[in-house]
Formats: structure tokens, sequence, C-alpha cells
């Protein structure tokens, strides 16, 4: 497909997955194979050096720098995109620094970003929110064309199957209420179908949050989807930027270790029950060695029970015990550490057995 003049060879969009999870070397890999490989940019400096003294300026650098090697990698095929959560600090200056960068699109989801299409607007890059969603579909286009005269180049759905921070209430989530995928997806292309036609442009939809294999891609692609986006699964490869540690806790987790549970930030997220949730339920507490100030949400100091960009970054380095691991609901049927290649054949190959 053609995106804004950009061409994607597959549908496919590796999700962006922080912190340190969806690094260069697993987005260079995935672009490399015609698919749109994305880096995370939440505290992406986090090896930085001077990352506790000086986390902002420790974070653009390494964010550049991250775009530059993914980009070598991908040996220019596929596209670089950069997710960023609008729920961050320095939101406008980490965007501004992507497309410096040369990204090939900036996804943003963790919040509406209406003012992404502003930052956005005469780059190269393209630009897509991340939405759950008709009501916010509508909304993000009704605010984009308002403010900057624009429509987004794709859209991302993440469905209540996803990792990470969820955009449903926990009541929906524990109870199963949430609306399913391909009526979210369908109400989302009738939301943004006015606006193509008055613009006279696509908006390419991708769906993610529970897609696993090539058959639930080629359930999305025969429901309207464009493309789809898969996180979890680009855990367990042998390119994913994370420590093995956390690979072989995707790979050993079974279903009843998957939990909806409460971020410091007051957003419901999925991850495994590992021993730092063990300890938090017993009332221990893990609070950041220093604050860095990373999300304008968080309460930050001793109001919460623990740090989620410690815990994530232990996470990423392989501490079982005090690491905070996310996934999707789906992260029990990985079973093995593959290639980025040979996971994006299987989903290939099995889409186009079930395409209509």
């Amino acid at each position: 497909m053609n995106i804004g003049g950009k061409e994607l060879a597959h549908g496919i969009i590796q999700g962006g997955m922080g912190v340190g999870v969806s690094l260069s070397n697993l987005a260079g890999s995935v672009a490399r194979e015609g698919c749109m490989g994305v880096i995370s940019s939440v505290n992406i400096g986090f090896e930085e050096p001077d990352f506790l003294e000086n986390p902002f300026e420790a974070n653009i650098r390494a964010l550049k720098e991250h775009i530059k090697k993914a980009k070598e990698i991908s040996q220019g095929k596929g596209l670089i995109g950069v997710n960023i959560m609008v729920a961050v600090s320095h939101y406008e200056e980490t965007v501004k620094a992507a497309i410096e960068a040369g990204a090939d699109a900036i996804i943003s989801g963790a919040g509406l970003p209406l003012n992404l299409a502003e930052l956005v607007k005469g780059s190269k890059t393209l630009f897509a929110p991340i939405v759950s969603s008709k009501r916010a579909a509508m909304l993000l286009c009704k605010n984009f064309v308002r403010r900057a005269g624009i429509l987004p180049d794709f859209m991302v759905i993440e469905g209540h199957k996803a990792g990470g921070h969820l955009g449903f209430s926990a009541d929906d989530l524990e109870n199963n209420t949430c609306q399913p995928n391909l009526q979210i997806l369908k109400e989302v292309k009738e939301a943004i179908k006015p606006f193509e036609e008055e613009f006279k442009k696509k908006i390419y939809v991708f769906l993610g949050g529970g897609v696993f294999d090539g058959k639930d891609m080629a359930e999305a692609v025969n429901a309207g989807a464009d493309g789809v986006q898969i996180g979890t699964r680009f855990i367990a490869t042998k390119e994913c930027d994370v420590d093995d540690v956390f690979k072989q806790v995707i790979v050993d987790s079974k279903e009843e270790d998957i939990r909806i549970i409460k971020s410091p930030v007051g957003m419901p997220a999925r991850a495994i029950y590992t021993p730092l949730l063990q300890n938090l339920e017993k009332g221990k507490s893990y609070l950041a060695k220093k604050c860095n100030s990373c999300l304008t949400a968080c309460p930050k100091g001793d109001k919460i029970p623990y740090c989620i960009s410690r815990a994530l970054i232990s996470a990423a380095r392989g501490n079982r015990e005090e690491g905070l691991f996310f996934c999707g609901e789906n992260a029990p049927r990985v079973k093995s550490i593959v290639t980025v290649k040979e996971l994006i054949d299987e989903l290939l190959s099995e889409s186009e057995l079930n395409l209509a």
C-alpha cells in the first residue's frame, strides 16, 4: 500500500512497546521485511550515562540515534515509525525530534493527540492517532481539520486485548463487556468515511489488540481493515531489544498469569503476574530512585506504590523480581522465540490462506 507517498509492502505494524522493548533493532528488523517497525519513545534514553541527571536530553539524543540505527538496519525497506504517548512529558519536543531525525511515521495514543496534526503538518512524516472507539476517531478528525486543515494518514485501533495501558474502563475489562474489535472497526470506518469523501483522502485503518496470527489478520482485512498492529508476539523474537529474561517470561506465561492492573497513572493495564505485582499486593513499594517526571498524569513521589518507569526499565533489563512485564491477552499462546523474518513469513502465509 502507498500511505501518503510512502510504500508499505505488507499491512503489518509492529506495536510500539516501552520502556526499551521496541527500539532500533526490533523496528529496523521489522521494516526490513517490508512492514512498519515502531520505536517506543518513552524513556528511550534509560541506558544513557546521564539519564538520571538529564532525562530530557538523554531521551531526545537516544531517540534520534535509534531512528538512525533502525533506518540502517532496515536497508531502505519498510517504514520506521515512532510511538509517542500523549501522556509523556515533553510530548511536542519529542514529536519534533522524531520528525527531525527522519521518522517515517508518528503514532500517538495514551490520550488524545489533539495537536499532532499541527506538529507534523508540512513535514514528510506520516501521522496516526491510536483510537479505541468511533467517538475518539470522529473527535480527532474534526479536531485535526479545524486546527490544521488535514486528516491523519492512518489510524490504529487498539482493542481491549492489547498489552500495557488500555483505552477501556477497568469495569468493562474485568467484566468482559468491552466492544469487540470488529465492531469498533466497522464503526470507525463509518465515522471517518464522510471526512475521506470531503477531503478525497483515504485514511488507512490498522486493527490491533488481540491480533495473534494470520487467521486474525485475514479476519481483520476481510472486515475492512487495511492491516493490523501486533505487539506481544514481537517481544518473543531474537531481534527484540529486551533482555532474554523478558522474552522467556512471555513464553512461560499461562492464562492465569495475565492480570488487569491499575497503573500509577490511573489507567488500567494488562501485565503478567510476576513477583513485583505479588509483592505490591502485600503492601511493598518500589519508588523511583530519582523521579524524572516522565508521565504528566503520574502523582509522583510516595503518593504511588511503585514507579512505573523503574518497573518497566527493570523488566527490559531482565530483572524478573522487580520488573513490570506488560503483555497482550494472548501472551500464553506464544510458545517459542523466533526470528522476526520467521514470524512475519508465518503471519503472511497464514493470512493468505484465510483471505476472502
